[in-house]
Formats: C-alpha cells, structure tokens, sequence
C-alpha cells in the first residue's frame, strides 16, 4: 500500500495530485486470476462443445466480476478536498473536516459526523501484530542475553562485534515493514490530514467572526452598516473540507455482478 510521507505533507496537494491507498497483495491477485480466467475461456471455447463448458465459462465471468469488484476496486483517494474510499460496491466522499477520526479495526476506518466508513483496502489484525511484537522481542532479548553471555566466555572484544551484530536494531525492523504497520502509518497520515484541516477551518471561521466586529477605538457611524469581509468568508478550500459524506453506487461495479451473474442463470436453466 502506498504512503505519503510523514512530515512531509500536512494535507495531500491537489498540485502533487491525489494520493491512493491500496493493498498490493489485493492487484496481484486479481491480475492472477484475470490471466487464469482468460486461459481457461481461450480453452473453452477451443475445446468446450457441450452445455458444462458453457456453465463453466459463465462461472468463470462471474468469478472475474467478483475479483473485480473485491480486489481490484477498493482503494483510499486522498487529494486537497477530502477523502474518498472506494469500496466493491459504493463509493464514499467526505471533506476533511468533516472527518472526525481515522482508526484501524479488522479494516481501516473512518469516522465521520453522520456514520463510520469501513475501507475494504486497508486490511489490519491485532492478533498478527502483537505477534509480531513479541517476536521482536524475543528476538532482541535473545540478542542480549547472547551478547552478554559472549562478555563472560570470550571477553569485551567479541562482546562488541556480537553486540554490532545482533543489536536490538535489527529486530523490530521485520515488525515495523509488517502489513499492520503499513496500515497504522496509512491512518496515521489520513488522521493528520483531517485534523490539520479542522484547525484551519475552525481558524478561518474565528477570523471571519472577528473581522464583522466593530473596532472599540473607533466612533461606529449609527447609519452604516457593519459587514463582514467576503474575501475571508469564501474560502474555497474551507468549502471543500467542509463537504459532507456522499455514498453512491458504483454502476460498472454492479454491472460487473449482476450481468454474469445473470448470464450463469440464463444458461443454467436452459
């Protein structure tokens, strides 16, 4: 799954383009199975002459719409406005201050004012990261207890080479490269992108308020009236941020089920 790096970005650039969140793992199954399927039809219809090839051709559509739809299409699109998750069926958009947090459960989360989006791109298991924790650490306690037996046996000039060697460093590096890792920097990098944009739309909103006040050091006109100043009050990225959620249906996605799996039933019946 791709990251933007921390630090470097507040909020994603709408100049650098959207940022895209998605499992490898998840586009290397589906290109497998798209070139499986695709051999399996050129064979078919090669060979097949009776009614179970057809049967089998049309499971074979039908399987390939599903890979599609639950490996190929979900993914996390951040840009300057907000986030969308893109999931097998539906699509969700919502401006970053309207996002309210980022967390991780079996899947990636998004908490918002009016419900919680699961993302089906972002995949997370509590019980293989604490694993791996405790792998890394008893691995490095290994480490140290090697090293400090060394000192005993062999003396201080082996204990720094093994010491170099087997050091805590080396470890945790397998546990931070992990699959649950990647998922917590990825909802570490959603969240910081909401939450600088609910201060900057929270601090617009208190400059707005502030510039229709009266100045106290003038004398106030009774016959003019007090407006707020307009460049401060459009803003067009506050707009943006402060879109709410919208769900839609994905048409090619349902198309991508429904016709084959129509198909399958035509031909099963016939």
């Amino acid at each position: 799954m791709g990251t933007v790096p921390v630090g470097r970005k507040k909020r994603a650039d709408a100049a650098g383009g959207p940022q895209t969140f998605r499992s490898p793992t998840a586009v290397l199954v589906w290109w497998v199975w798209l070139l499986f399927a695709a051999a399996n039809l050129v064979d078919l219809a090669v060979q097949g002459r009776d009614h179970l090839s057809l049967v089998a051709a049309a499971i074979l559509v039908l399987a390939t719409g599903i890979a599609y739809v639950t490996a190929q299409r979900p993914r996390i699109v951040a840009d300057s406005a907000g986030v969308t998750v893109v999931n097998p069926l539906r699509d969700h958009h919502v401006g970053w201050a309207e996002v309210t947090n980022v967390d991780l459960a079996d899947l990636l989360r998004v908490h918002t004012r009016d419900k919680v989006i699961s993302s089906w791109a972002v995949h997370y298991s509590r019980r293989r990261k604490l694993t791996a924790d405790a792998r890394a650490r008893r691995a490095a306690s290994r480490a140290a207890s090697g090293g400090r037996s060394r000192v005993g046996t062999f003396g201080l000039e082996n204990f720094g080479s093994g010491g170099r060697s087997m050091g805590y460093g080396s470890a945790p590096s397998s546990a931070t490269s992990s699959a649950e890792a990647e998922a917590e920097r990825i909802a570490r990098v959603l969240g910081e992108y909401a939450t600088t944009a609910r201060a900057e739309t929270a601090w617009s909103g208190d400059t707005v308020a502030i510039a229709g006040l009266p100045d106290p050091a003038r004398e106030v006109e009774p016959a003019r009236e007090i407006e707020p100043a307009p460049d401060a009050a459009v803003d067009p990225r506050v707009a943006a941020w402060r879109e709410p959620l919208t769900s839609t249906w994905d048409r090619t996605a349902l198309l991508a089920v429904l016709i084959p799996a129509l198909i399958l039933l035509i031909v099963a019946l016939v």
